[in-house]
Order: structure tokens, then sequence, then C-alpha cells
């Protein structure tokens, strides 16, 4: 495997799926490779895995084995992806959000504010909007939302209005003239952690990142046999919420249905009641696995719902 990304928590997200050797189970994010080769250790001659990335760069992971199956795709179109290769439902599927190490290691994508690079950071490459686009083309107002609710800035609306400004002399094309364009509004004592909120904010609005894991987590619902499992790995407040409350209630804003008797309905069994972190041996290991929350529940419901 190459060094494009350090698996995160591999032992207790692998060992979460309770892999059935015969089973057939989903990586939806497959980057390097390093969770796939742990499930393919653990599956039978007769086992599955699809591997999906949108990213054409994590192709040159790809184990060769039979029994591993690469999607290119993002996984948003995790169920219609898997309905055109035949395959209705699966015993577990496991997810390692984020951005690997290889974004940030290859400055030419533009994910990192360390260094200089065009102001790209798109994860399908293929696609149109870039973060040279956001910054440039949207508005004051746009801005102000996109930092605030993928940033979490304490003043959006100041950054956005430094951004505004700075773009009316020139057009801001590179990470080094973005992270010159807010140094009016950034904090002296902790420049790296603003950089890193304003960063992260640009690159979910690129990929649409949050609205593409509420819809692979509304369909894993669908996709995943009864007693199938779902695994989730998160790295910033914003998908650990959306992960933490959908295993809860199977909805987004976590506000648990009941039935006509009072009775809650549960469509998930939790494994986790609190998030699994790395061990200090992880974090010396990898830093950069320090922010990681690893969630976990098993599908309950009926048959006749794994199939709608």
């Amino acid at each position: 495997m190459s060094q494009y990304h350090t698996p995160v928590l591999l032992e207790e997200s692998v060992g979460l799926l309770g892999i059935d050797p015969a089973g057939t189970y989903v990586d939806l994010t497959f980057g390097g490779g390093g969770h796939s080769r742990r499930i393919l250790q653990q599956l039978g001659p007769q086992g599955r895995l699809y591997g999906f990335d949108q990213d054409r760069d994590a192709q040159a992971n790809r184990p060769d084995d039979g029994r591993f199956h690469f999607v290119e795709s993002n996984f948003r179109f995790l169920r219609g992806a898997l309905r055109l290769r035949g395959v209705r439902e699966v015993d577990g599927i496991l997810a390692d959000l984020g951005v690997s190490s290889h974004h940030f290691d290859a400055v030419e994508r533009g994910f990192s504010f360390r260094g200089d690079a065009p102001l790209d950071m798109r994860m399908n490459q293929r696609g149109k909007l870039t973060a040279a686009g956001v910054v440039n083309d949207y508005s004051a107002e746009e801005l102000t939302r996109l930092l605030g609710d993928w940033g979490e800035v304490e003043t959006p609306w100041k950054v956005a209005n430094c951004l505004v400004r700075a773009r009316a002399a020139a057009r801001i094309e590179t990470t080094a003239q973005l992270v010159d364009a807010v140094v009016p509004c950034t904090p002296k004592r902790d420049a790296p952690k603003f950089l890193t909120k304003l960063f992260q904010a640009l690159r979910i609005e690129v990929n649409g990142e949050m609205e593409a894991l509420r819809m692979a987590l509304e369909q894993s619902y669908k996709v995943l046999r009864p007693g199938g499992r779902l695994v989730v790995i998160s790295y910033h407040s914003l998908e650990d919420r959306l992960v933490k409350n959908f295993l809860r209630s199977g909805n987004f804003s976590g506000q648990v249905e009941k039935d006509f008797f009072g009775r809650a309905e549960a469509p998930f069994e939790v494994l986790t009641r609190k998030a699994v972190t790395p061990s200090a041996e992880e974090l010396e290991r990898n830093p950069r696995s320090r922010s990681a929350r690893l969630r976990a529940g098993v599908k309950v419901g009926t048959e006749k719902e794994a199939n709608r």
C-alpha cells in the first residue's frame, strides 16, 4: 500500500463491523486502502468488498483481489452504485470521513494553508467548483454563511468582508494569496486554528461534504440488512453530530420518534455510547488522528424495510 493515507482506528473500526467471512461489505472512503485490506483479511472466498472513492488518485491503491470491487463514485450515490452491480443489501458499511493525508501532502491540490498552490480543494478533480470559485465569486452573504456553518468561524462576517475587499484589488487564485488576504482578520495568538477553520469551510463547500454525508447515511440504512453494521469515523463536530444523531434516531435532529404506544422507534442499536477515540500509542504514531471520533450501530428492522 502507498503512503496515501494512514488508516485511523483500524482495529477498532474493523472490529466493530463484526465481519462475517461470507458477507458483503462497503468501504465508503477507500483512499489508501488500509481499512479495505484489513476487511479482506477477514473475508473468506465468498466474501465481497466494494470500495468507493471519487478521487482517481486512489485507484493506484486497489488491491489485486478478486473479492474487491472499486467504485469510482462519491459515496452519496451508494445505493444506486451498488444496485448497478447487482447488490441490494450488505452486511456492513465503514466510512473514514474527512481528508486523507494524501490530500494534505499533495500541496498542488490546495487543501493545505502551508505552502503555495492553486486554490483548488476538489476531491473529485472532474468537478467544476473550486475553492478559488467560492472565494472570488460568492457574495459576502454566501461567504458569511459557509464560514459560520462549515468552519464555525467566530466572526464569519468580518472574514467574508475581508475576502471581498481583497478580491476587489486582485483575484485570489492561490492558497498563499488566500492566507495573505485574511491577514487583517487572522488572530495573532492562534493563526493555525483560524486558518484550519477557513480551509475546512471552503473544502466542505467545494465538495458538498455535509449533504453527501446526509445522503450516504440515509442510504446506508436502506442498504444494510437487518443486523448489518454501520461504522463511521469523523473528524470534526459537524460530521460527528450528524452521525451521532442518525444512529440514535434515524434523522439528523436527534429527535427520537415514538410509536402509537409511546415506545421509542430506534433504527439502530448503538454500539458506542461514547465515541471511540485514538489511543496514546496511535496519537504518537499518527498525530493527524487526534480529532478522530468513531461511532457504530447495528441496524434493527425488518427484511421488508431493508429492501425498500
